[in-house]
């Protein structure tokens, strides 16, 4: 092997577990490169922070991978005309890099990129990740080739590598340097090193009292993982979480004593997660379009802004031309098409709805940028069902408030939430429910509402049980047609989870009506 290897970072900003840099340690000289893409920053999913946190992550991988002789470069540019850059400044003839199953300008990215190495004589090797399968035929055996994967050898960090330049030391960027404003938000400490510290504090005690405590927003942010950040920027690698959480488990096993065993149920609901995390992610693997199309088409144009294809089509090249004009919707204004809905947005968004759950979620969620798994189904559902917004913008605007931003569970659950998919159960969450069994004493609406309870918070923007029986009445009218049990059962075989407990059809038992709130979902905290 006498050749020059390029090991491209994205979101796996990491040293352990890595196939790529594993790969990059055989060759006679290696570099790594990170790319700012300009169509990253113009996404309508981003935030300053993302690109903070990344940024974080960078600098230590770059400190850590120079001193085994790895040069690491930031660039900005698109990832085609970097890489023609770096192919005639190193003459790289393999690129290395993990598959990303990411949003839809990452789609295009990649396929320009395929093109660009086969035009090159540029081999592009991609290695998985995730428990995600690349070009998936069926379902069936899914799980099984998931616990495969995570239970495959980890791979250790390579300790040397043989430089393809020179390695200077250069500034920390930040996103000043990208030209965007400083970021404020209290976000977690990046990088691998914090990635381990906290999976480590959650199984050694952290997770105690998990099951209990991870639906409420005040019991929450201690006894949940807080891994979800990590495990999206990959400064974790999912097989690492799965076998140290399995390790874990294993030990506690041996102990007699009752609050080990009590931990060790904590953490087998917690591994439980793991796996629906890259469930979800398989759909927008198996189908990208659900990123913008209803997975079901019975419900296109259910709601204003969904008017099967067309309408929707037109409002996204709106979006393009709207891009940065409100500073509160960014791109998302010219999904809603009347002023009312972009009223009942607006307040959605800025957490003055008048149902305190909802508000102070909203600003919770807006202050870190990060809410338990329940809490952020209790909005999207709020936004749904009670405020009857198509899911694309609020999707938009939540997916910039997430810094765990992950576009294939992401999506899935915003369709999920709404009850787009066909096959999921409706989930419509009480606001005053939630209330009353999350925070019943008012500590966290207090902390976050102040001006709760005082003549400056306003009364609710619409009637809670008469917005329910609106939306009971159009899902459950639509679910009971022929048609709708029959695409149901093609996306059940498609996209439905082999060890779920559904029947073969989603659909196809008598159409019964859920309880107002039937439980939070899966997804991982």
């Amino acid at each position: 092997m006498d050749s020059t290897a390029l090991v491209w970072f994205k979101r796996d900003l990491r040293l352990a577990d890595h196939a790529p840099l594993a790969e990059a340690a055989r060759f006679p000289r290696a570099a790594a490169v990170f790319i700012v893409e300009p169509s990253w920053l113009a996404s309508a999913e981003f935030d300053p922070a993302h690109l903070a946190f990344a940024l974080g992550c960078v600098d230590e991988l770059r400190q850590t991978l120079a001193q085994r002789g790895l040069p690491l470069l930031i660039e900005h540019g698109e990832a085609v005309a970097v890489l023609r850059r770096l192919h005639q400044t190193l003459g790289f003839r393999d690129l290395l890099s993990h598959e990303e199953t990411g949003a839809a300008w990452s789609w295009a990215r990649d396929r320009a990129v395929a093109r660009w190495c086969a035009q090159h004589d540029v081999r592009w090797r991609e290695w998985p990740q995730t428990g995600v399968v690349r070009r998936l035929g069926s379902r069936d055996g899914w799980a099984r080739r998931w616990h495969q994967r995570m239970s495959a050898v980890r791979l250790p960090p390579p300790q040397r590598f043989s430089p393809a330049m020179s390695i200077n030391p250069a500034p920390t960027a930040t996103p000043a340097t990208f030209g965007l404003a400083p970021e404020h938000r209290a976000t977690p400490v990046p990088g691998e090193r914090a990635a381990q510290q906290t999976l480590q504090e959650f199984l050694d005690h952290r997770g105690r009292g998990y099951r209990r405590g991870l639906s409420s927003p005040v019991t929450a942010p201690h006894c949940c993982s807080r891994l979800s950040t990590h495990l999206s920027f990959g400064t974790l690698s999912m097989r690492e979480v799965y076998q140290a959480t399995a390790g874990r488990i294993a030990s506690l096993g041996r102990s007699a004593a009752a609050p080990d065993r009590a931990l060790a149920q904590d953490l087998r609901a917690f591994a439980g997660r793991l796996r629906w995390h890259c469930h979800f992610m398989q759909k927008l693997e198996d189908e990208p379009a659900i990123e913008w199309r209803n997975l079901a088409t019975i419900y296109d144009g259910l709601r204003p802004g969904d008017d099967r294809g067309a309408a929707l089509n037109a409002a996204r090249s709106a979006v393009q031309e709207a891009r940065g004009h409100d500073p509160v919707f960014g791109q998302d204004a010219a999904l809603l098409l009347d002023d009312e809905a972009r009223q009942r947005y607006r307040a959605w968004c800025e957490g003055r709805t008048g149902y305190p759950m909802v508000d102070a979620c909203m600003r919770y969620l807006r202050a870190g940028g990060w809410l338990n798994f329940r809490m952020r189904a209790m909005l999207v559902s709020f936004a749904a069902y009670h405020l009857w917004l198509h899911w694309r913008a609020p999707g938009q605007f939540l997916a910039r408030q997430f810094l765990d931003f992950e576009p294939g569970i992401h999506w899935s659950q915003m369709q999920m939430q709404s009850g787009t998919t066909g096959i999921n159960t409706l989930r419509m969450y009480s606001p005053s429910k939630q209330a009353r069994d999350h925070d019943p004493a008012g500590v966290f609406v207090r902390q976050w509402l102040p001006e709760f309870g005082t003549a400056a918070y306003p009364a609710p923007i619409v009637d809670e049980k008469a917005a329910l029986v609106h939306a009971q009445q159009r899902l459950y009218g639509l679910r009971r047609r022929d048609e709708a049990r029959e695409e149901a059962d093609r996306i059940q075989a498609r996209h439905g989870s082999r060890r779920s407990g559904l029947p073969p059809s989603g659909m196809r038992r008598k159409a019964r009506k859920p309880p107002a709130d039937t439980g939070q979902g899966r997804l991982f905290d």
